[in-house]
């Protein structure tokens, strides 16, 4: 009976992928806007192009060598980073995008430069960070900025991780937003009923083979498996001591709350913004999709406070900034923009802008 029980919440998990049609994410079940090569900022915001960005033309013979123009400081470019099962859309459905609307939004703010690069959705962050990484190599070489800023939404926090640590002088400030930093015990769970390494290699052909007509970022590659175990308690302690913290990189990091819990001591932060702090006392309905996973993060009678599929405690990460009265789903305005409930007056896009704000406001 508990083996029924067990699968029955990690079917439950593992069901938000289907969801993803309908936008929904676990962590990171739901579609993205602009892939790898897609680096365009929003079009209602774009800037015209700077001759004075161009590299000086190579001087006549005798003549004195001219300096290419030094790269650009802040405010730098903001790339958003997608989490576990993000693509850029959904069999062919463009308008169901990850981060719902956001890159929109921060263009009618201002912000020309927002960039929402699509890596493998079914992987470990050593693979998407790389990937995520090459696009913004990409963004740094088309806008020439010297660095950029990067808000990773689940996943798409430990990629940023990896990027920071790896290009260090390429990044200035990592925005983890319920990021799995200490892994997550869905994942333990999951792999738990999958321990078979022919019945994990099923797993991962089965994703092959229906994630090329759906997901336009699954390819070859792709590890469904390779992507849970990074979440389980081994695979997490094993990247933590891999990818420390880089020096000169500013981290900061958000939680999100739900199941009506207030959590004012777990998500109490001096550091905690306005944008957050003026929302401490909302409380969130838990999306019907995360419950399960929710009631197993809440251990029974413990009530663990935690956004449906990461803890509080696990996003955790470098300067703690408080927590959103958010689902994993609300935090980025799934499904399709949906409110986040009866009597719960956080929205997820005046959120986004004000982060942003806040962050240029730091000197990012």
């Amino acid at each position: 009976m508990r083996r029924l029980v067990a699968f029955g919440l990690a079917g439950a998990w593992l069901s938000l992928a289907a969801g993803c049609g309908s936008s929904a994410e676990s962590p990171g079940f739901a579609p993205i806007e602009g892939g790898v090569s897609n680096l365009d900022a929003a079009p209602e915001a774009a800037e015209p192009p700077d001759a004075s960005r161009d590299a000086a033309s190579p001087p006549d013979a005798g003549e004195p060598a001219v300096e290419a123009p030094a790269e650009l400081g802040p405010p730098y470019p903001i790339v958003l980073a997608h989490g576990f099962f993000g693509f850029e859309d959904f069999a062919g459905v463009d308008f169901a995008t990850y981060f719902y609307e956001v890159k929109d939004e921060l263009a009618k703010q201002g912000e020309a430069h927002v960039y929402t690069p699509a890596v493998d959705p079914f992987n470990d962050s050593t693979t998407r960070g790389a990937q995520l990484a090459r696009a913004i190599q990409e963004i740094l070489d088309q806008t020439g900025y010297a660095k950029v800023v990067i808000i990773g939404h689940s996943q798409g926090g430990l990629d940023a991780r990896v990027v920071a640590h790896d290009h260090p002088d390429q990044v200035a400030a990592v925005v983890t937003y319920a990021t799995p930093h200490q892994g997550s015990k869905v994942s333990d769970l999951v792999l738990g009923l999958v321990s078979d390494p022919g019945l994990q290699g099923i797993a991962d052909s089965l994703v092959r083979l229906l994630g090329g007509p759906l997901w336009d970022q699954a390819g070859k590659e792709t590890s469904l498996i390779k992507g849970l175990a990074q979440f389980a308690s081994p695979g997490i302690a094993q990247f933590n001591a891999k990818y420390p913290d880089a020096p000169g990189v500013a981290y900061f990091s958000i939680g999100g709350r739900t199941d009506l819990a207030l959590a004012s001591s777990e998500c109490a932060s001096p550091d905690a913004p306005p944008f957050i702090k003026d929302f401490e006392r909302d409380r969130d309905l838990v999306d019907l999709l995360l419950k399960p996973t929710n009631t197993l993060l809440d251990d029974g009678f413990s009530q663990t406070p935690n956004d449906g599929l990461v803890t509080v405690a696990s996003a955790k990460h470098g300067t703690f900034l408080g927590c959103v009265p958010a689902d994993h789903l609300d935090e980025i305005g799934q499904l399709f923009g949906d409110s986040p409930g009866l009597g719960n007056d956080w929205r997820h896009k005046p959120f986004f802008v004000s982060l942003v704000s806040w962050l240029r406001a730091q000197g990012y």
